[in-house]
């Protein structure tokens, strides 16, 4: 397993911490005349989702966490259920709890698309799915959205807020209508622009 030293210990890396997997997210190196450097976290632990902050001195070192991924498909919804199956094997089903999916990543989660699954294997090798991640941009069908109202032209700053084939509701232009498809970005949740242009 690999050791991050102080400085290395950036976003997109994971750690081990306390005898957990995390996600580094921000980090800030601060060095003051009078002290050794130190680098001040933002850390989301992979199993609860929880943030907390840590600090890393120069003298310490940290273990890389062991992740990987796995392109899965997703099936459906059943009851508050989120169902996957293998990418090439549909018969190897499995569910994924809401809390290690994220409500935000949800609400844009569509039937038979592929994502990828972050793997977080133990000291004991044992595998655990601790996230999927969802390709930064999505088509969606717009499955109702309000009338345009007469008046509101394209120069227009405001948008209207329609609902899409996953349940989500996002904020659109106002020349956006029913049954359109339009791309969104997963990472913010917003309008990206009209599919196919």
């Amino acid at each position: 397993m690999a050791k991050l030293e102080y400085n290395e210990i950036k976003p997109r890396k994971y750690i081990i911490y306390a005898d957990e997997p995390y996600e580094v997210l921000e980090y800030h190196v601060a060095r003051t005349q009078q002290r050794k450097p130190q680098n001040q976290v933002k850390l989301r632990n992979l199993v609860n989702n929880k943030v907390i902050p840590a600090t890393f001195h120069a003298s310490e070192t940290v273990d890389e966490a062991d992740i990987s991924k796995k392109t899965i498909k997703f099936l459906y919804t059943n009851k508050g259920e989120y169902w996957f199956c293998e990418e090439k094997d549909p018969s190897k089903r499995f569910t994924i709890a809401l809390d290690v999916l994220g409500a935000q990543t949800v609400k844009f989660l569509k039937e038979n698309n592929l994502v990828d699954a972050k793997i977080y294997t133990n000291n004991d090798d044992e595998e655990s799915i601790i996230g999927i991640d969802l390709p930064i941009k999505i088509t969606l069908k717009v499955t109702s959205a309000p009338p345009n109202i007469k008046g509101n032209t394209a120069g227009s700053s405001s948008g209207k807020l329609v609902t899409l084939e996953t349940g989500a509701q996002v904020t659109v232009p106002l020349f956006i209508e029913e049954g359109e498809e339009i791309v969104i970005n997963t990472e913010n949740g917003e309008y990206v622009e009209r599919a196919g242009k």
